[in-house]
């Protein structure tokens, strides 16, 4: 039932080593894909979303979505689900996933001199002839990931595994036959302690998507049962957060029971804010008015919706080839590529973005242009920003029932 985690550093000779241990130990071997599969599928994000929690650049609209810790606490859910299978090689960014308590784990960490790295990257049967930016590009991404988790900006770090290998100076074989002769050591052998931190790790992984699910962001420490959770950032009403987050819990199955506390950083200046789902958390404003726009945005985050910026429609089309929004509140005249042709290249290629069109220069014959091309709604400046953020809910309503439809059909 022991399990085997290997993370590694881009060209270190990886995939010789790793399928010489499935080979040798007749262990299913587990990749990323399969977890963010598993974890898309339980989340209901799509794979891509899921798969950008390990990239060093967050989504622009992170701050708001809270998207990656989503991702996050699902793929914790499904590294969990998947572990109890037992007899498993996890590799990839999901292996640090496992806690240290889990102590029928043997960690791998395969790493080499950055000449050697290149020199397999560029001399292999599929050249990269941008090897050196691919690295360091994965390197930041593993240092990011490590971070996030550990508080450790180096991935490489010792101290995060059983073994290092340094895969330039120890062959493929060689490193495979010392994973192997460690792997039958007594200390692997699966124990009551180390089952029972399989176990909290199962319902920690639960108790967070749980919590994530209702807009809570808090940290999780579960033993045999009972779960204490931490609030990190400081909060107004204190008592009543703590009544929501232990009912929530409460309700998880195989929870005890719950306690809660706050942490070291409770009296910084940040504050605890509860996500809500009931407006659209991915929104791009678009307009040239600098001043306006940024009094705009500020405005929607005091109502709970954040928001993106972009000053013309060059920069918004930029911005949307890296991160979709679910709604783009759009002026129509701004110099370079105007409004209406911003909304036509986004109506064209990505249909589902809803665009609310505020401006303070059009007429009628431009708004049934903006509605034929697809515009959710036409709006005239001055708006009340009640109107705007009702509009913006409606937006979502229709957002969020074009998703479940696709999901049920």
């Amino acid at each position: 039932m022991s399990v085997i985690t290997v993370f590694n550093a881009l060209y270190c000779n990886e995939e010789a080593i790793i399928s010489g241990l499935v080979t040798e130990t007749g262990y299913r071997r587990v990749d990323d894909p399969e977890v963010i599969a598993r974890a898309a599928g339980l989340s209901g994000l799509s794979p891509d979303r899921v798969a950008r929690a390990f990239s060093s650049k967050p989504s622009l609209f992170n701050p708001f979505t809270h998207e990656k810790e989503k991702s996050v606490a699902y793929l914790r859910l499904a590294v969990a689900e998947i572990l109890g299978e037992g007899r498993l090689v996890l590799t990839g960014f999901s292996s640090h996933l496992v806690p240290a308590a889990i102590s029928h784990v043997l960690r791998i960490c395969l790493v080499a001199e950055m000449s050697h790295r290149l020199r397999q990257a560029e001399g292999g049967p599929a050249p990269d002839k941008d090897a050196n930016k691919t690295i360091h590009k994965s390197d930041e991404d593993r240092s990011a990931w490590t971070l996030l988790l550990h508080g450790k900006a180096d991935p490489w770090d010792p101290l995060l595994y059983d073994i290092v290998i340094p895969t330039d100076k120890i062959a493929a074989e060689e490193s495979v036959h010392l994973i192997v002769r460690n792997l039958h050591s007594d200390v692997l052998t699966p124990t009551p302690a180390s089952l029972a931190a399989l176990a909290d790790f199962q319902l920690q992984a639960r108790v967070q998507v749980a919590l994530t699910l209702e807009g809570h962001e808090v940290s999780v420490a579960v033993q045999d049962g009972a779960v204490n959770l931490t609030i990190e950032k400081n909060v107004l009403m204190l008592s009543r957060l703590e009544q929501e987050l232990q009912e929530i819990v409460a309700r998880v199955p195989g929870v005890r029971s719950v306690t809660t506390g706050v942490g070291a950083d409770f009296h910084q200046a940040d504050i605890y804010r509860k996500v809500e789902f009931q407006a659209p958390s991915r929104v791009l404003l678009v307009d040239d008015e600098r001043e306006f726009v940024q009094t705009l945005s500020e405005r929607l985050l005091l109502r709970d919706m954040g928001s993106a910026v972009a000053y013309d429609g060059e920069s918004a089309l930029e911005m949307l080839r890296e991160d979709e929004p679910e709604v783009m509140i759009l002026d129509l005249k701004m110099p370079g590529i105007d409004g209406m042709e911003v909304l036509r290249q986004v109506k064209a290629t990505q249909p589902d973005i809803e665009v609310i069109i505020l401006t303070g220069h059009g007429n009628e014959t431009d708004r049934e242009t903006c509605m034929g091309l697809g515009a959710f709604a036409y709006l005239q400046k001055p708006v009340d920003i009640d109107v705007l953020s009702e509009t913006m809910k409606r937006a979502n309503e229709k957002i969020q029932a074009r998703k479940q439809a696709r999901q049920g059909a």
